[in-house]
């Protein structure tokens, strides 16, 4: 749901993963450890992922990093007996990294699509349908997109939401400004330099319950949506891959998934 970024930018990254601020280790728990020495592998698998992007990724209040794909790439190398360290970079920074073979893959509420998969995106099953949606003010009386012409919204740059809006742009006559991450995105809306904004709609869901937004969602003017899906970007790493869709499938079985879907989305 989110742009590719160039090699160049790759390559002009500043510091490795792990030398980069905001890294996780769940992978290198005990338990993962052990599991990893009883399969005969010492392989510790890299994997990228966005700071914010509630509720699949982000920091609580006790300042651990924590989400759906947090928790499902936990479950899934405990499934499979692999160690991982998840490095929580920021989306573009994680394409980069992924794209310059700084990580092995990259889980971050990315969307599936054909797009990416030409550009070189190699996906994993989809382990969560999402859609995207409009936003505005609670207060405000614009009821759909008819309402919008000679208006601005607001999108993320690079993410479905903004495709989603580009698309519908021209037929219904409104602007769009970019931003470059979805609480200030947010702030426009709320400040009223938009109208509205497009986003996932479970993100925007988490976002207006847990930070007491005063917005609302139009929910007859969602998309079809897409599913989203762990990444590689180097034919090398497909056994990791294939340990998502294999732990994955697993975990979908025995109930564990659902727990963590519930665990965040009630």
């Amino acid at each position: 749901m989110k742009r590719v970024l160039s090699l160049l930018l790759a390559a002009g990254m500043a510091c490795s993963l792990a030398a980069c601020g905001g890294n996780t280790s769940a992978g290198d728990t005990a338990e993962n450890t052990d599991q990893s020495a009883a399969s005969g592998s010492d392989k510790v698998w890299v994997i990228a992922t966005d700071t914010v992007f509630k509720p699949f990724e982000y920091t609580d209040e006790n300042g651990d990093f924590v989400g759906i794909d947090v928790d499902l790439v936990k479950a899934i190398a405990e499934d499979q007996g692999f160690e991982y360290q998840m490095n929580s970079l920021g989306w573009d920074a994680a394409i980069a990294a992924c794209q310059a073979g700084q990580a092995d893959g990259m889980i971050a509420g990315a969307s599936i699509t054909d797009e990416r998969k030409e550009s070189g995106w190699m996906f994993s099953d989809g382990y969560y349908q999402t859609t995207q949606t409009m936003t505005v003010a609670a207060d405000s009386d614009i009821t759909g997109f008819d309402d919008l012409a000679g208006k601005t919204v607001a999108v993320k740059t690079g993410t479905q939401g903004a495709a989603y809006a580009e698309s519908l742009k021209d037929q219904y006559g409104f602007n769009i400004t970019y931003f470059e991450d979805s609480p200030t995105m947010y702030q426009a809306v709320l400040g009223g330099q938009t109208v509205a904004c497009f986003e996932d709609t479970p993100v925007m869901a988490a976002s207006i319950k847990d930070g007491n937004l005063a917005l609302k969602i139009l929910e007859d003017t969602a998309n079809e949506g897409q599913p989203y899906g762990f990444a590689i970007f180097n034919e090398d790493n497909q056994e990791l891959l294939d340990m998502f869709n294999a732990g994955l499938a697993n975990i979908q079985e025995n109930g564990t998934y659902d727990e963590i879907i519930a665990k965040y989305l009630g």
